[in-house]
């Protein structure tokens, strides 16, 4: 009678982040965050001053476009300050999506290799997007101040909501980039709607226009997004523009958690078996 050879492995929780392994492992979620700093820029003419200089050109061709030709009402804030708010925070959320999407494809050799917890690479992805957040908050600052007698600022409501808005679009943006990555690994024509799709539903937010001006037959739809609200929240805080309103901001933080606990089981359970799809 030959001997049989039995392996028992424990089933693991439907969804554990398994933060001591991420401890442990700190140093190269480290070196990951600095390489993408690193490598974004590193054959680029002007380097890391792209940071400072693609938000600018973009607020500048909005402020032509929709303030002097189209003219879009901003709320009676100036301008600049209007746009470039809305665009540092939609272009956090749709990098942290758009870098995240691609994790499994840009990533693979690595994943094959050698055993690591896999979600550091997407969490890497998104603290780099943070840092490139900072600089472009130092930037929106220096225009506030330049406005500064435009607007009144609520410092202390700016301490308070600015942190909770800006995890809520990073949960937003990870989230469901963790669930396009894992629906490309079959569905590979995504990857070439993702950036257009993006790009259309930024038209559905408030990044160009204040909800109050929004069409009646639309505020529903424009609503509906969640980063609506986030910016909503965000100039209301830097402004004290508009309303801060505690029921959609709770819908937007609750769909934050929602896209990523939805995309963090996804991938935990793909990242097992992708290697044979790529």
């Amino acid at each position: 009678m030959t001997g049989r050879e039995w392996k028992i492995i424990p089933q693991e929780p439907i969804f554990t982040l398994r933060l001591r392994e991420l401890i442990q492992f700190r140093y190269l979620l480290s070196q990951l965050v600095y390489r993408d700093l690193i490598a974004s820029y590193k054959q680029t003419i002007l380097g890391p001053a792209w940071l400072i200089v693609h938000p600018l050109i973009t607020t500048l061709i909005f402020t032509v476009v929709f303030g002097r030709i189209v003219k879009i009402s901003t709320d009676g804030l100036p301008q600049p300050l209007f746009y470039l708010s809305g665009i540092i925070c939609w272009n956090y959320f749709s990098e942290c999506l758009i870098r995240t999407s691609t994790v499994f494809k840009d990533n693979a050799n690595i994943f094959g290799k050698v055993y690591f917890p896999r979600i550091i690479v997407p969490i890497s992805l998104a603290v780099s997007m943070f840092f490139r957040l900072v600089i472009h908050m130092l930037l929106l600052l220096l225009v506030m101040l330049f406005y500064s007698n435009h607007y009144n600022q609520n410092i202390l409501t700016s301490i308070a909501i600015i942190p909770l808005l800006i995890i809520t679009i990073a949960l937003l943006g990870v989230g469901l980039g963790l669930i396009i990555a894992c629906l490309t690994i079959k569905y590979k024509d995504l990857n070439f709607v993702i950036v257009f799709s993006l790009q259309l539903t930024m038209y559905t937010t408030t990044v160009i226009f204040p909800l109050n001006s929004a069409p009646k037959n639309m505020v529903s739809l424009v609503r509906a997004n969640p980063m609506t609200t986030i910016i909503e929240s965000f100039r209301h805080a830097l402004f004290n523009t508009g309303n801060l309103e505690i029921v959609p901001l709770c819908y937007s933080l609750i769909c934050g958690f929602l896209f990523f606990s939805i995309g963090f089981i996804a991938f935990n359970r793909m990242e097992k078996t992708f290697i044979d799809s790529i």
